[in-house]
């Protein structure tokens, strides 16, 4: 199939990830992405008297930052490599005509702390979603 990619109108790569899967991760990383500092690590209070406003704290145990290293954590070494590749696209550390390279790259640079690393990165959604988009692929709505 071939997508307008930029001026260039090149054939979008195989993925070994589905796009369903990235924007599976988007949208849990969106939810991870909107946490804040803790400010109060330790209130000893009820959370319902507090409003429940530590949901929005970025603490250790945080569920959703678990369920975010899991979901990438479960994927194939292929899979995360797409993931790693698709991330750098997005923030502009290569041209989508140039997918071979930067996929190389995220290979050579792959290693058991790839959940990790992606978890730690702020912008993990906005950048995928960034990467699909370079590639010519979208999350629906």
């Amino acid at each position: 199939m071939k997508r307008g990619i930029g001026s260039e109108d090149i054939e979008a790569p195989e993925l070994a990830i589905s796009a369903g899967k990235v924007c599976f991760i988007i949208s849990k990383a969106h939810g991870f992405d909107v946490k804040v500092a803790v400010t109060e690590p330790d209130a000893g209070s009820n959370p319902t008297d507090d409003g429940e406003v530590a949901v929005l704290q970025d603490h250790d145990d945080d569920p959703v930052r678990e369920e975010l290293g899991s979901l990438i954590s479960d994927l194939s070494v292929d899979e995360q490599i797409d993931l790693v590749a698709l991330t750098w696209l997005g923030r502009d550390d290569g041209k989508a005509a140039d997918w071979d390279e930067v996929r190389q790259q995220a290979a050579y640079a792959h290693n058991r702390h790839t959940a990790d690393y992606l978890c730690g990165n702020p912008l993990l959604g906005d950048h995928l979603a960034a990467g699909l988009d370079a590639l010519g692929l979208s999350c629906p709505d």
